[in-house]
Order: structure tokens, then C-alpha cells, then sequence
């Protein structure tokens, strides 16, 4: 995968790693941090792996001080991908416009005829 929403869209696939970004939004933590939810469940390697899934799509950034490995969020990776994601919203939000206007004529037509019709079963 060579371009950026296909590498955010692919990170952000996996629940593991959407939890770990979720933590991140809370403020910077170390690699020690954001694996201790995830220990019982996975190995420190597999967690590592996800981290550097996350680093790779650009989605954290990971430094160096000594013992300390700082992860924080990089959130222009999911801006690009909420503008991607708009156009679509809002060409969603048009065709659910044009279903109602469509619905509004259709419906009061289909009311009309159950009507008559109970109407006439009534006469009988």
C-alpha cells in the first residue's frame, strides 16, 4: 500500500489498534503504557507490531529519550480521511433528501387508496 488513506484505512482496520489510538487521545504515553490493557490477551512483540502499523500509516508519532518511547496521536492522517469521507456524506445525505421528497408523494397516494378501499368494504 503505497498511498496515505489506503495505509490509515488499513491501520485502522484492526480493533486492537483503534483502542490503542484511542488511548493515545487521552495524552502521550510509552510503548509500557499502551501495552499493559492489551498483555493478557497478546505478546509485547504483537503489540510492538502494532504500534509500528499505527507509525507506518503515519497515525502515531514514536521517539526516543533514553529508556522512554513516547507514542503520541498524529491526527492529520484522520482529517485526510474525514475530508475523503465527506464527499460521500454529503452525497448520501442528497439521496436520502430526493427518498423523502419521493416518499411524500408517494405516500399520501398510497393512503388515499387504502382508504377508499376500507371505505368500500364498509358499504358492502
Amino acid at each position: 500500500m503505497h498511498d496515505h488513506l489506503s495505509q490509515t484505512f488499513a491501520a485502522l482496520a484492526d480493533p486492537t489498534r483503534r483502542a490503542m489510538l484511542a488511548q493515545l487521545s487521552k495524552g502521550e504515553a510509552n510503548v509500557s503504557q499502551i501495552a499493559k490493557p492489551f498483555l493478557k490477551s497478546m505478546s509485547l512483540p504483537a503489540i510492538t507490531k502494532h504500534l509500528k502499523v499505527l507509525e507506518k500509516a503515519s497515525l502515531i508519532t514514536k521517539t526516543k529519550e533514553a529508556q522512554w518511547r513516547p507514542c503520541k496521536i498524529n491526527a492529520e492522517p484522520l482529517k485526510d480521511m474525514a475530508q475523503w469521507m465527506e464527499q460521500y456524506r454529503m452525497f448520501w445525505e442528497e439521496s436520502f433528501d430526493r427518498l423523502g421528497e419521493y416518499l411524500k408523494t408517494v405516500v399520501p397516494k398510497k393512503n388515499k387508496k387504502r382508504k377508499l378501499a376500507k371505505a368500500s368494504r364498509s358499504k358492502e
